[in-house]
């Protein structure tokens, strides 16, 4: 039997190598963490055991898991979507549980399925996965649609129903005859707790949070944030209720103070890396023999229960209004099995409380595991499946064409507007000041109504799709302007109109400088980066306010806009900035210190080569004075403060030539 720190090392080297391949073929890494635990599980290679101390460490991936759903968990964003979360998932939750249990109570005159049984299993087909569907929703740029607000409102649904299962999951072990009471000793008891927990805990929590912050110590707000998650799942498990009810509470708490969004960003690596290591011993407990013994089995039920929920879904979708193609839609993406799924099945297992037995749990976790297999290829062709199955939906494709096409027959030369949103309405009246006609696109129902009613030209079309281009005058504007600061959304446009509209000017919105040279390679005539065009907007009215003429603000405003923003390039590195987030990769201004005895010293920048690495010297300090725009002949000294421009890597290889003592290499 491995110690831990070679079953650490086995599972963290399997997981590396299996994940990798499932990311070249572009499936999802949680596939490939269930695949990695299947091959060293105990019933295939036997390379690592399934023993208690395994599944106890896996189990904090479900913590962590809970926590990210408890920061999404927010009342604000529940009353925004109550119709869909507590309408439309209630209703699928609640039939399918109802429908999986009477099917149990149907066949248990064939089978040995009892009735709690059942009821673990449909909690298991409830769940459809989060990780995966929200995934590609973002990844297709579906977030917004109409099917995508639906689909994430059972998602939301659906995570929140895991709470009250993980507590009535292990009264169910009970025996039948103290069950009624060990139900309603937990329900009080969670009642208790949480009740307890988020009225002392929300009046605590923002001030010891702001407390922790006012340190500035990364280190010490993550140690803090995984001291009040692991904290609160310890209280909960010492009132015997799960670890994952705890830290889910600890979510609900945090997720009301203004730290929520840094919380979120510290705490994925860990969240990632635990959860994967839960897949990876789900995958342990299948016995590839059970599931060949019984590949019908396995088949009829990842078949099955995917048509179902398949119809099921569509149904209730239809039923709240929603077209037959967004019903569809929402029906394929949610057809699938779910992570909770196995969590539910983990617990309820012979390793956990015993309800569902072992030949049961082999086939119905590979079955599981078949249908998210199968999620990727469902969601990627949907669209496909949708327009050969429903005709409606041709229809209603056609009426949006029409419309779209109706705004826009009396307007030419007009600017077309991708994009309703913030930026996008206040560009529109600047241009209605103007007396400039615009043609606005937008993907957001209730926005578009509203709009429309106060007189504005907004339609519903999605800007990234030629068809949808064509229909709101392309070919007659003056102007295409992509107000939305995604950049994979952005250059989906950008290559729409440069195949239909090479000649019309392209203004694209974005956050920062990061995507700025991608997008001008992409076609954009302009790019606006919003941090850049802030901080140019602060110096010029700093610049009036101290009695500069306007004319000389203005002037440096247009020369620096025409350089394109060189002179704000680059940023000096703080502590703030070491959130993993994309702009550490952007150009960083760096001063390094020229030490005696260092390899640059006496040399000049051209023979040192660092220029040639795709740095450049802003500056260069020398005895108090600084000097800007150094040639490359400037010959180095030693006390030198350089000030140094690049990407990190680039910076640190050139650091590494200059400091180099004499006689070791002088370049990478």
């Amino acid at each position: 039997m491995p110690n831990a720190l070679e079953l650490s090392l086995i599972l963290l080297l399997v997981a590396v190598l299996v994940v990798s391949l499932f990311r070249h073929w572009k499936l999802p890494a949680m596939l490939g963490y269930l695949c990695a635990g299947i091959v060293i599980g105990p019933y295939s290679l036997g390379i690592v055991p399934d023993i208690p101390q395994t599944r106890y460490l896996a189990e904090f991936g479900v913590v962590f898991l809970m926590f990210s759903i408890g920061l999404e968990f927010s009342l604000p964003k529940l009353h925004a979507m109550r119709k869909v979360v507590f309408g439309l998932g209630m209703a699928q939750v609640g039939l399918t549980v109802v429908g999986v249990v009477a099917l149990g109570y149907l066949i248990q005159f064939f089978f040995p399925v009892s009735l709690k049984t059942a009821f673990v299993l449909a909690g298991a087909a409830a769940m459809s996965s989060t990780a995966i569907v929200s995934k590609l929703l973002s990844e297709r740029l579906e977030l917004d649609s109409p099917h995508g607000r639906q689909i994430m409102g059972i998602l939301l649904f659906q995570d929140l129903a895991v709470v009250p299962l993980l507590i009535v999951i292990p009264a169910l072990s009970e025996h039948a005859g103290h069950l009624t009471m060990t139900l309603s000793l937990a329900v009080v008891k969670a009642a208790l707790v949480l009740g307890v927990m988020l009225v002392f805990g929300q009046r605590m929590m923002n001030r010891w949070m702001t407390f922790v912050a006012r340190s500035r110590s990364q280190e010490l707000f993550v140690l803090n944030v995984l001291l009040i998650t692991l904290g609160l799942a310890w209280l909960t498990e010492l009132a015997q209720l799960s670890l994952a009810l705890g830290a889910f509470v600890a979510g609900i708490l945090i997720a009301e103070t203004q730290y929520r969004h840094q919380v979120e960003e510290d705490i994925k690596p860990f969240r990632d890396v635990l959860l994967g290591l839960f897949f990876v011993t789900t995958g342990m407990l299948l016995n590839p023999r059970v599931v060949v013994d019984h590949w019908a089995w396995v088949i009829a039920l990842t078949v099955l229960p995917v048509l179902a929920k398949l119809v099921l879904i569509t149904g209730l979708a239809r039923l709240y209004g929603a077209t037959t193609g967004t019903a569809m839609r929402t029906g394929l993406y949610l057809a699938q099995a779910g992570e909770f799924g196995f969590v539910l099945l983990a617990n309820a297992g012979d390793g956990g409380y015993g309800l569902v037995p072992d030949p049961w749990l082999q086939t119905i976790t590979a079955s599981m595991l078949l249908s998210m297999l199968a999620a990727p290829f469902l969601i990627q062709y949907s669209n496909r499946i949708v327009l050969r199955f429903s005709s409606q939906e041709w229809m209603q494709k056609s009426l949006e064409l029409h419309q779209v096409a109706q705004r826009s027959l009396a307007s030419a030369k007009h600017v077309l507007i991708c994009g309703f949103g913030r930026s996008g309405q206040h560009l529109a009246r600047i241009l209605d000041r103007e007396n400039l006609h615009y043609v606005a696109l937008d993907l957001d129902p209730d926005r578009i109504r509203e709009a429309t009613a106060a007189g504005d030209s907004v339609v519903f079309g999605d800007a990234a799709k030629r068809e949808t281009l064509i229909a709101a005058g392309l070919l007659r504007a003056s102007c295409v302007v992509v107000t939305f600061a995604e950049f994979k959304a952005a250059e989906k446009v950008l290559m729409a109109v440069r195949q239909l509209a090479p000649n019309v000017p392209v203004i694209v919105r974005t956050y920062d400088e990061s995507d700025l040279e991608r997008l001008t390679a992409a076609g954009a005539t302009e790019v606006v980066p919003e941090i850049l065009e802030g901080s140019l907007m602060l110096g010029s009215q700093a610049l009036m306010i101290l009695g500069v003429p306007v004319s000389r603000v203005v002037k440096q405003i247009r020369n620096i806009r025409e350089s394109r923003y060189q002179m704000f390039r680059g940023v000096f590195k703080g502590i703030d900035d070491e959130q993993g987030t994309p702009e550490n990769q952007l150009v960083r201004l760096h001063s390094l210190l020229v030490e005696p005895g260092a390899n640059g010293v006496g040399r000049s920048l051209a023979e040192l080569g660092v220029l040639e690495r795709g740095v450049e010297v802003n500056a260069i300090r020398r005895r108090g004075i600084r000097g800007g725009d150094p040639s490359p002949e400037t010959r180095l000294e030693a006390g030198d403060v350089l000030v140094l421009k690049g990407t990190p890597d680039a910076l640190a290889a050139a650091e590494s030539i200059i400091l180099s003592k004499r006689g070791g290499a002088s370049s990478l």
